[in-house]
């Protein structure tokens, strides 16, 4: 044990305090900064082409900092080990951190590459240590997700080509679905046993789960490979749409309609559905790709994250899973975001007007998070236990 004196800066104690808080500041320059470039003219532009920046940045800024955070906090309660603390976990945010820097101002190609790459792996033999030490043989596929969408990064890098970044957009969205298929439908059941009611019809079906996982990486490896026509890829990509959607319809989100961290867990799996559909439609022509993306990445990606972070603060940090002041509205904020960017993407709104509301909502909602969860972040658990 660790005496208080010993201990280290508190956002440096767990890796979900300072991931968590990064991912929130990063959600607030990301947006802006891409409106800059797309829409000032000026001359000061980021290290990547400025679209490609903006698709990577989402990847390697927000959803890594998120997947780090929630990755190396959910090992500690998976295999029962001590969190990477201190020195260690100061480092591997440094190293995010630099990849940030390079990738936005970096001038030298080949070592904006490494020091971009060597992130993710760092997380993954950071989680592998305590899975592997203590047997914990089922939680490996998220480490496969893991080294997958690293495989893609690596590829964009020395390729150049986008097809990568899209290919892992979609492995997130898979990676969204096997970590909420493990907690949505049990925190739902939990919640409302609590509540007094019966929950039986949440259920999950051996078949569903391996239809929708199988289809999601048949459409991920399809996206990378150029591998099918696109209008088979197109129905890959509606199968596994249906197949996630019906898998989330099932476990009845609207029963927890009156817990907010509850329903925003089913909103996110269900706009990946909708992402995976619309990645469908794309491939017939009958919508744009900015479409399926941005309900992905603003849509999906933007709830389930602000969802599972808003959740996790709260356990680890000793306090009831009550939210603070404002986040119910940043929840129904993170939403309209989404609805908006993929409005403006069909064309039914004006794409000025859609892009710019859109982005609004999207900093308005992490602004609140911010606000709210930075004293949480940033302060010792109030039950007065380490971490």
């Amino acid at each position: 044990m660790h005496s208080v004196t010993s201990q280290p800066p508190v956002p440096f104690r767990y890796p979900f305090r300072i991931f968590f808080l990064s991912t929130a500041v990063s959600a607030l320059l990301l947006i802006p900064l891409w409106l800059f470039f797309l829409l000032s003219g000026s001359a000061a532009q980021p290290a990547l082409p400025a679209l490609d920046w903006h698709q990577h940045e989402m990847l390697g800024a927000f959803v890594n900092s998120a997947i780090a955070g929630f990755l190396l906090t959910a090992v500690c309660a998976w295999t029962g080990t001590r969190p990477v603390a201190g020195w260690t976990l100061a480092a591997l945010w440094l190293l995010w951190l630099a990849g940030r820097g390079v990738m936005l101002f970096g001038t030298h190609p080949v070592l904006a590459m490494l020091v971009e790459l060597a992130f993710l792996p760092a997380v993954a033999m950071l989680a592998a240590r305590p899975i592997v030490a203590t047997r914990q043989w089922r939680q490996l596929p998220i480490l496969a997700v893991l080294s997958l969408l690293w495989l893609c990064d690596v590829a964009y890098h020395l390729s150049g080509a986008t097809h990568w970044l899209r290919a892992a957009m979609l492995l997130t969205g898979g990676l969204i679905l096997v970590v909420g298929g493990r907690i949505t439908p049990a925190f739902s059941r939990n919640w409302l046993q609590r509540q007094g009611q019966q929950a039986p019809a949440i259920t999950s079906y051996r078949w569903l789960e391996v239809l929708t996982l199988a289809s999601t990486l048949l459409l991920v490896l399809a996206e990378a490979s150029r591998g099918l026509p696109e209008p088979l890829l197109a129905c890959v990509a509606l199968l596994a749409g249906l197949s996630a959607g019906l898998r989330t319809l099932l476990w009845r989100g609207w029963q927890v309609r009156a817990e907010p961290l509850l329903l925003i867990l089913h909103i996110g799996l269900l706009w990946v559905a909708v992402s995976f559909l619309l990645r469908g439609l794309a491939g017939f022509a009958l919508v744009s790709d900015a479409v399926w993306l941005h309900a992905l990445g603003a849509g999906a990606m933007g709830t389930m994250i602000l969802g599972v972070m808003a959740r996790v603060a709260l356990g680890h940090t000793g306090r009831p899973l009550a939210l603070p002041g404002g986040i119910t509205w940043a929840f129904g904020l993170i939403i309209l975001a989404g609805l908006l960017r993929v409005i403006a993407g069909t064309g039914w709104l004006p794409w000025a007007f859609g892009i710019h509301a859109a982005s609004l909502c999207w900093v308005a909602a992490f602004l609140l998070f911010t606000w709210r969860y930075f004293p949480i972040l940033t302060r010792p658990r109030i039950d007065g236990k380490a971490g």
